[in-house]
């Protein structure tokens, strides 16, 4: 009787405890958790910002190809010294050197994928009472270094890209 009784308080410690997990063992599950958390967060901001500035790279071969385009479509005007006239609608009527159709709406505006672009250092020549560029540079840098890219990247007319480790405009290192 006495072996029956142990039996069924043995039974009963049993099964109290499958019914669940104690305190600590939800504290360590837990702790494991937050622990792989804080390894994948940042690696996870890491690709974000590495697929931002191949995107950036990206954006600027498109605005390249975009000047190439206008300055064989309007010659008198050499290349544009703005993204708006390499952008515009094309439901505003047919291009014009002011809008040339060129690019797609959001990176004409000048953002795109976390980078700002913006074409600087336009050279200005006037043939024939006409203003006329000759050269230009591409920039495009984070819109916050560090969160939504690391890097800075400008292209020129030679269709070079170099980039600027610190996020800024002072491209000097070509892009391998």
């Amino acid at each position: 009787m006495k072996s029956i009784v142990l039996s069924l308080v043995h039974r009963q410690k049993d099964a109290q405890r499958e019914a669940g997990f104690t305190l600590m063992e939800l504290l360590i599950v837990i702790s494991i958790m937050l622990i792989l958390m804080l390894i994948a967060i940042p690696n996870m901001l890491n690709l974000k910002s590495q697929a931002n500035e191949t995107s950036a790279i990206q954006s600027l071969h498109a605005i390249y190809e975009a000047e190439l385009q206008y300055q064989t479509n309007y010659p008198a005007n050499g290349y544009a010294c703005s993204l708006p006239a390499l952008g515009g609608d094309s439901s505003s009527g047919p291009p014009t050197p002011q809008a040339a159709q060129l690019l797609q709406h959001d990176l004409a505006s000048g953002q795109k994928s976390g980078y700002s672009f913006n074409i600087v250092n336009c050279t200005k020549t006037t043939v024939n009472n006409q203003d006329m560029y000759t050269s230009y540079e591409a920039v495009g840098v984070p819109q916050a270094v560090g969160k939504t890219g690391h890097r800075g990247f400008c292209i020129d007319m030679t269709g070079e890209i170099k980039y600027d480790p610190l996020g800024g405009t002072n491209c000097t290192q070509a892009l391998q």
